[in-house]
């Protein structure tokens, strides 16, 4: 077996020793669905993973990786996709990660649009193609981009910023990142020291809705399914109890039976399609807080597969969050 990467090196990524053990052993092929910086990726490979194939909608990061993907050679295949069609690059895999969110290095780039406190074109996609935030802001009606606000950043003034926000786009359209902070600065009272910024929960909406971040989950954790082979391990990061909590009942419905309750009677048995290493996530050592303060936040849940048939999975029962329906006009 290869040697594990050394777990001082710099940019290592969060809780890979604990999901480099609870994995063990590390061999065949691997999926990196979010690729990156490829830290996933090169402690998979040192931990002997045969090949990585590694998954990310932003073309940039093959960019940067230029410099040293290289010397993996074959072992490392890059595909510019997105993890929801994970299962479309390879036809089985031993195993999937996933680390869930937005990346530090797209937000720290003012020219992604991100950010609320860095002057840039309102874009906010991870990839380089589909609607930008611009575009959305720019043309869904006042009660679209309230129901966006609302569910997917848990904004209550939700409605008064949808209706400044159509009320300043009549004067001219929005362009910059700034211009939209500002409003939504001005719909809200002054944040507190200590406080996050007003425009927080608003671009982090948005950013969702541009990216189908919800949706990319659901379809992903499917595919990893689908892809696996018995034996297989399916490894999810998150850092925000939405994802989180969606991660948690997937595997919850698919690591055994479904019990009654008074109200029901006993359903059927359904075979699981997945172990579980753990009936709690996996959390980040104090050590590796000091050192990474981003791993505070994260957790790690961890399944093995099993041979029984994949099955379709329902956004709504994992708790993702759904726009309303609304009849068109």
């Amino acid at each position: 077996m290869r040697h594990a990467a050394d777990a001082t090196a710099p940019h290592v990524p969060v809780l890979i020793v604990p999901l480099i053990a609870a994995a063990a052993p590390i061999q065949g092929t691997w999926i990196d669905g979010t690729f990156g910086a490829g830290g996933y990726s090169k402690y998979l490979l040192g931990a002997g993973a045969d090949q990585v194939i590694g998954i990310d909608r932003d073309p940039s990061v093959f960019a940067m990786a230029e410099s040293w993907a290289g010397a993996f050679g074959d072992r490392l295949r890059l595909v510019q996709d997105t993890f929801s069609n994970l299962d479309q690059v390879t036809e089985q895999a031993d195993g999937v990660v996933l680390d869930i969110g937005v990346s530090s290095m797209q937000i720290d780039q003012a020219d992604r649009g991100f950010s609320f406190q860095k002057d840039g074109p309102l874009d906010m996609r991870m990839g380089d193609s589909g609607t930008t935030a611009a575009e959305l802001v720019n043309t869904a009606t006042a009660e679209q981009i309230a129901d966006i606000l609302y569910n997917y950043g848990e904004e209550r003034a939700s409605r008064r910023i949808a209706k400044m926000i159509v009320a300043r786009r009549e004067e001219a359209p929005f362009e910059r990142t700034l211009e939209l902070a500002g409003v939504v600065e001005r719909c809200l009272p002054r944040s507190k020291p200590g406080q996050s910024h007003p425009a927080t929960r608003s671009f982090q909406a948005l950013r969702i809705a541009v990216n189908r971040e919800y949706d990319q989950l659901v379809e992903g954790l499917s595919a990893a399914e689908r892809v696996l082979r018995p034996g297989g391990v399916l490894a999810v990061v998150t850092f925000h109890s939405v994802e989180d909590r969606i991660v948690k009942r997937f595997f919850q419905a698919r690591s055994g039976t479904q019990a009654g309750s008074r109200y029901a009677p006993l359903v059927e048995d359904i075979p699981a399609q997945f172990s579980m290493y753990s009936r709690k996530a996996l959390k980040a050592s104090p050590e590796e807080v000091e050192v990474n303060p981003r791993s505070r936040s994260a957790k790690l849940r961890i399944g093995r597969r099993t041979d029984a048939p994949a099955m379709p999975v329902d956004a709504k029962s994992l708790g993702a969050p759904q726009l309303p329906y609304r009849r068109p006009e």
